[in-house]
């Protein structure tokens, strides 16, 4: 019996303000990044993967899935960041589905869930619904949707550790969580000590599974998911930024000298000054690498 065959569909969250005051060294306010939803369905099934993470996102994610009128097998987090997973009991809930990461995923959200009262809470008080690291693994990182395989394939280190996509080889699709940017900056703060030559072997792990279309964590809603685009331009993004952190003498250096060098990117702007601080902060004797993250927001 033929399998019907796959599709996909991609709901972008706007940025958020985030409650800190201070702008950025341009003078702009802080925003965060958009956020991108990926479904990928059948023609009864789908499964849900990185759904947003406040309340209002929420809402309005959960309306656009429920539109579908896919029945939801699985609700997927690529990797522990908050923003692509606090949101996920939410779905689970409504739409009687299983939360799905990677066993190294799940470490890391963890993580995520002790830092919120210390960032995410503060960057957005009250706007989090409660959460928790309840995300089971599945055999051989393999899911099955009407008879098509979907793959968690481990990348490792992207903007933050033990991170995954989803391989839809019958699609072509890679939903690739955080391992790749499309039309943002790139957030840097967890890349000290090698995490760019980590975060490269990564990008070339997806490259090797030749996907048609990437949809990145954070996209620009208005580009297309063209894979070949999306690769090149996360690599030279990696490339121009390991310069600057050659050249600058400063954070406030490198976040103006990324500006010039990327001009044509509209989001992000806070993410590229927070990444910039935790790093030049870690240039500093004895600093604490938590610290160094979690102060670079605020």
């Amino acid at each position: 019996m033929d399998t019907h065959p796959l599709d996909y569909a991609v709901h972008v969250s706007d940025p958020l303000p985030i409650s800190v005051t201070e702008p950025l060294p341009n003078g702009e306010d802080r925003t965060f990044q958009p956020i991108a939803t990926t479904l990928v369905h059948g023609e009864r099934d789908a499964v849900l993967i990185d759904p947003p993470f406040t309340t209002d996102q929420i809402e309005e994610t959960a309306a656009w899935v429920a539109a579908s009128g896919k029945n939801i097998t699985a609700v997927i987090a690529t990797h522990g960041h908050g923003d692509h997973w606090f949101g996920a009991d939410e779905f689970a809930k409504r739409f009687d589905a299983p939360v799905v990461a990677t066993a190294g995923t799940t470490a890391v959200m963890r993580g995520n869930v002790e830092a919120r009262p210390f960032a995410w809470d503060k960057l957005w008080p009250g706007q989090i619904p409660d959460t928790s690291a309840t995300a089971v693994t599945v055999p051989f990182n393999t899911l099955t949707l009407e008879g098509h395989d979907l793959r968690l394939v481990e990348v490792g280190h992207t903007d933050t550790e033990q991170t995954s996509v989803l391989h839809v080889p019958d699609l072509g699709l890679v939903a690739a969580g955080d391992a790749l940017y499309n039309g943002a900056h790139m957030y840097i703060g967890e890349s000290a000590g090698g995490g760019l030559d980590a975060w490269r072997e990564a990008i070339s792990t997806v490259e090797a599974l030749a996907p048609r279309y990437i949809v990145a964590g954070h996209k620009n809603k208005d580009l297309d998911d063209h894979a070949t685009r999306i690769i090149a331009e996360t690599r030279r993004y990696l490339d121009d930024a390991e310069a600057a952190l050659k050249e600058c003498s400063s954070a406030t250096e490198f976040f103006h000298t990324m500006l010039e060098r990327h001009p044509h990117l509209p989001y992000g702007r806070t993410l590229l000054w927070v990444g910039a601080k935790a790093l030049y902060a870690l240039r500093e004797p004895g600093a604490d690498p938590v610290t160094a993250t979690v102060g670079a927001w605020f």
